[in-house]
Formats: C-alpha cells, structure tokens, sequence
C-alpha cells in the first residue's frame, strides 16, 4: 500500500511538472498575439523615412517590415499612435506589444526593455538651410549663442542637444515632422536628427541641406524595434520571425524601397 501511494505521488508530481512546463513554454503575451491574431503596434508616426502617419494609416520602412513580419505569424496589426516622450512609459503600460518608427538601439533602453537586431546605421546630423550650410562645418559651429535650434522632445535627438549645444538657443516643437518646415521657413536654423531622416526632407525640399553626412556628428548608431521584456518566449518568436523576413529577403526590399 505505501509503495502503491508513494507511485501516485509520484506521478501526480510528475503530471504536475509537465502542466508547470507547459505553462512556460508558451507565455501570456504570445498567447495573446497569436489567440487574438492581433499584434499591436505603437509608433509616433512623425519619424521619415521609417513610420508616418498619412490620411489613411501609415506608411514607412519599418510598417513595412513589421507587416512583412505580421503576415509571417499569421496576424493582423492594429496601430497604436504614442509620442516619443511617452514611447517607453507607453510600452511598459502594455499599451502595445511592439514599438518601431526609427527608435535608437542603446544600453539605456535595453536596461528595460527587449530590442530586436540593429537595422540601418546613422550617425546624428544636421539638418538646416541649403544657402547657409557652408556656417555649420564642426559642433562649435552649431554650439553658439546666434544659432536657433528646433529640438523634438523626449529621443535621443533632443540628448545630443541638450548635451553638446547648450550655448545655442534651444526651443522646443512637439511635432517632429513638422521642424524640417520650420527651418525651411526661416524660423530655426538648426535640426538635429539621424542620417536617414536629414537624407529625406533635403531630397523633398531644395531649401534644406543635410550636413555632417558624410563625418556625423556621434560614433554609428543603429535602429531597432522594441518589446516588453516580460515574456521570453515572444521575444524568442520575434527574433526568429525577424530573422525569417530578413533571410527572405524582406528587409533589403523594404531598405530598397525607402532608404536609397
């Protein structure tokens, strides 16, 4: 009799391992993307070329990839428009399960977060008037007290300015995609913003001049897409979906399309 109860604990132990396994093997958030088949996705859509927000929806490099990778997990997206001030409190608050639209790669971030793999090397520039780009040719040069610089709050752009011009005469636009005009305009002279970003507003517009391009401003950086850090196993399967789209050649076919 008591070999007999010591065998049932045993396999009751057992079966109650396996459930425990099992319950870790597939995690909450996971779970959820893939019952729902809804993948929700927050960006602050005012970051060309990689997310912006248009009449009807939005359109960039990494919507593109993310809906490449959407399609790969058999999902549907739905957006979820945050700001860069409130991109981190905002994913963290579960508001999301995934952050892109050009978010920086660094140790800050990853202290609290997930990133998948690096995409798209920058460095910071400048972004300011074609007829007065021959002015900017160092950091001393954009760090005086006559230079008007248009910063957009709460990302790494707004660090740079803060850190390394504080003599020049620093305000404030909350709508990013909005200060290219601005500058254009006459009303700020100076934009600092990433490689790719400059590249695209002084292709559409003749008036502004992407300095610095060639020699930036900081060491090469690198993009990636954001997740919450509270569910390994959707990691996991991100990373290997990432990786599914890019050997597929689904991320050259979106640096093709937006990034040349």
């Amino acid at each position: 009799m008591k070999f007999s109860i010591r065998l049932t604990r045993c396999a009751l132990g057992a079966l109650a391992a396996v459930a425990v396994m099992s319950q870790a093997w597939a995690g909450p958030r996971l779970d959820h993307v893939l019952d729902t088949k809804t993948l929700r996705v927050g960006t602050p859509g005012d970051y060309r070329p990689f997310a912006m927000k248009t009449d009807t929806g939005f359109e960039g490099h990494d919507i593109e990839v993310i809906e490449k990778m959407a399609k790969e997990l058999g999902v549907s997206i739905q957006y979820v428009q945050t700001s860069w001030p409130n991109l981190m409190a905002d994913l963290q608050a579960d508001k999301f399960d995934i952050a892109v639209g050009g978010i920086t790669r660094n140790v800050t971030r990853l202290r609290k977060v997930e990133m998948l793999p690096g995409y798209a090397p920058f460095g910071k520039v400048a972004l300011v008037r074609s007829a007065e780009r021959a002015k900017y040719q160092t950091v001393d040069d954009l760090n005086r007290p006559e230079v008007r610089v248009i910063k957009n709050p709460g990302g790494t752009n707004e660090a740079f300015v803060l850190a390394n011009l504080k003599q020049a005469q620093v305000s404030t636009h909350d709508k990013n995609a909005e200060i290219p005009g601005l500058i254009a305009a006459g009303q700020g002279d100076v934009m600092i913003t990433e490689t790719y970003e400059a590249l695209h507003y002084s292709k559409a517009d003749s008036r502004l001049a992407a300095q610095f391009v060639d020699a930036p401003l900081t060491p090469k950086s690198y993009l990636g897409f954001m997740m919450p850090a509270d569910d390994a196993d959707y990691t996991r399967v991100m990373s290997f979906t990432w990786d599914l789209v890019d050997k597929r050649g689904g991320l050259q076919e979106a640096a093709t399309h937006w990034l040349k």
